[in-house]
């Protein structure tokens, strides 16, 4: 069977995909145009290196992730679209390991700006919105709810909470459950900062 033409994106496609597989540390120009059957000079057409590609491969992961965000807030409000927000980045993680590691690296300017990092931002204040938090500390309180959130699947993924025989899941509850507190008592407006 021919060989399909090759696309930037199917190029990203392709490595988003061996990520997943073997690990971020194994996504490479060469590691790619081997699965893709072709020579690594013919993936330069299509990126410009390896640093292309892990860009690629984030706005490709905050596009997919930005999709189940969405789903997941869609029509709630409060702990309810915090729980939506919570559970489409712990699903995107598990589903999608590679791709997900590859939004844990430092976004350059192009994935930073990117319509895909818009979206992610937009519905991650959408859903911080729905909280008693002054207008002035959105930014830290998603931050905040991210940082979290991230932490938790970090740690799960490095296996950190493996060695104790409490469940991970109601850990996970109690962090969302945590999240919604704080959240929740947000200090007003009218407190010094």
């Amino acid at each position: 069977m021919p060989r399909a033409k090759l696309s930037p994106s199917s190029v990203v496609a392709d490595a988003a995909a061996l990520a997943d597989l073997e690990g971020l540390d194994a996504v490479t120009v060469s590691a790619v145009a081997r699965r893709l059957g072709v020579q690594p000079a013919s993936l330069y057409e299509h990126v410009r290196g390896v640093d292309a590609l892990f860009d690629g491969v984030q706005v490709l992961a905050l596009g997919e992730l930005g999709a189940l965000i969405g789903a997941g807030v869609a029509g709630r409000s409060g702990v309810d679209a915090l729980r939506g927000l919570a559970e489409a980045h712990r699903g995107y993680a598990l589903a999608r390991p590679g791709a997900w590691a590859a939004l844990q690296r430092t976004a350059g300017e192009a994935v930073a700006t990117s319509a895909e990092a818009a979206r992610v931002a937009d519905l991650m204040l959408a859903a911080v919105r729905g909280y008693p938090v002054p207008a002035r500390d959105l930014i830290h309180a998603v931050r905040f709810v991210g940082a979290t959130i991230n932490g938790f699947l970090s740690l799960t993924r490095a296996d950190a909470f493996g060695h104790r025989a409490d469940s991970v899941e109601d850990s996970w509850a109690a962090a969302v459950d945590a999240l919604d507190r704080a959240l929740n008592t947000w200090p007003p407006e009218s407190a010094p900062s």
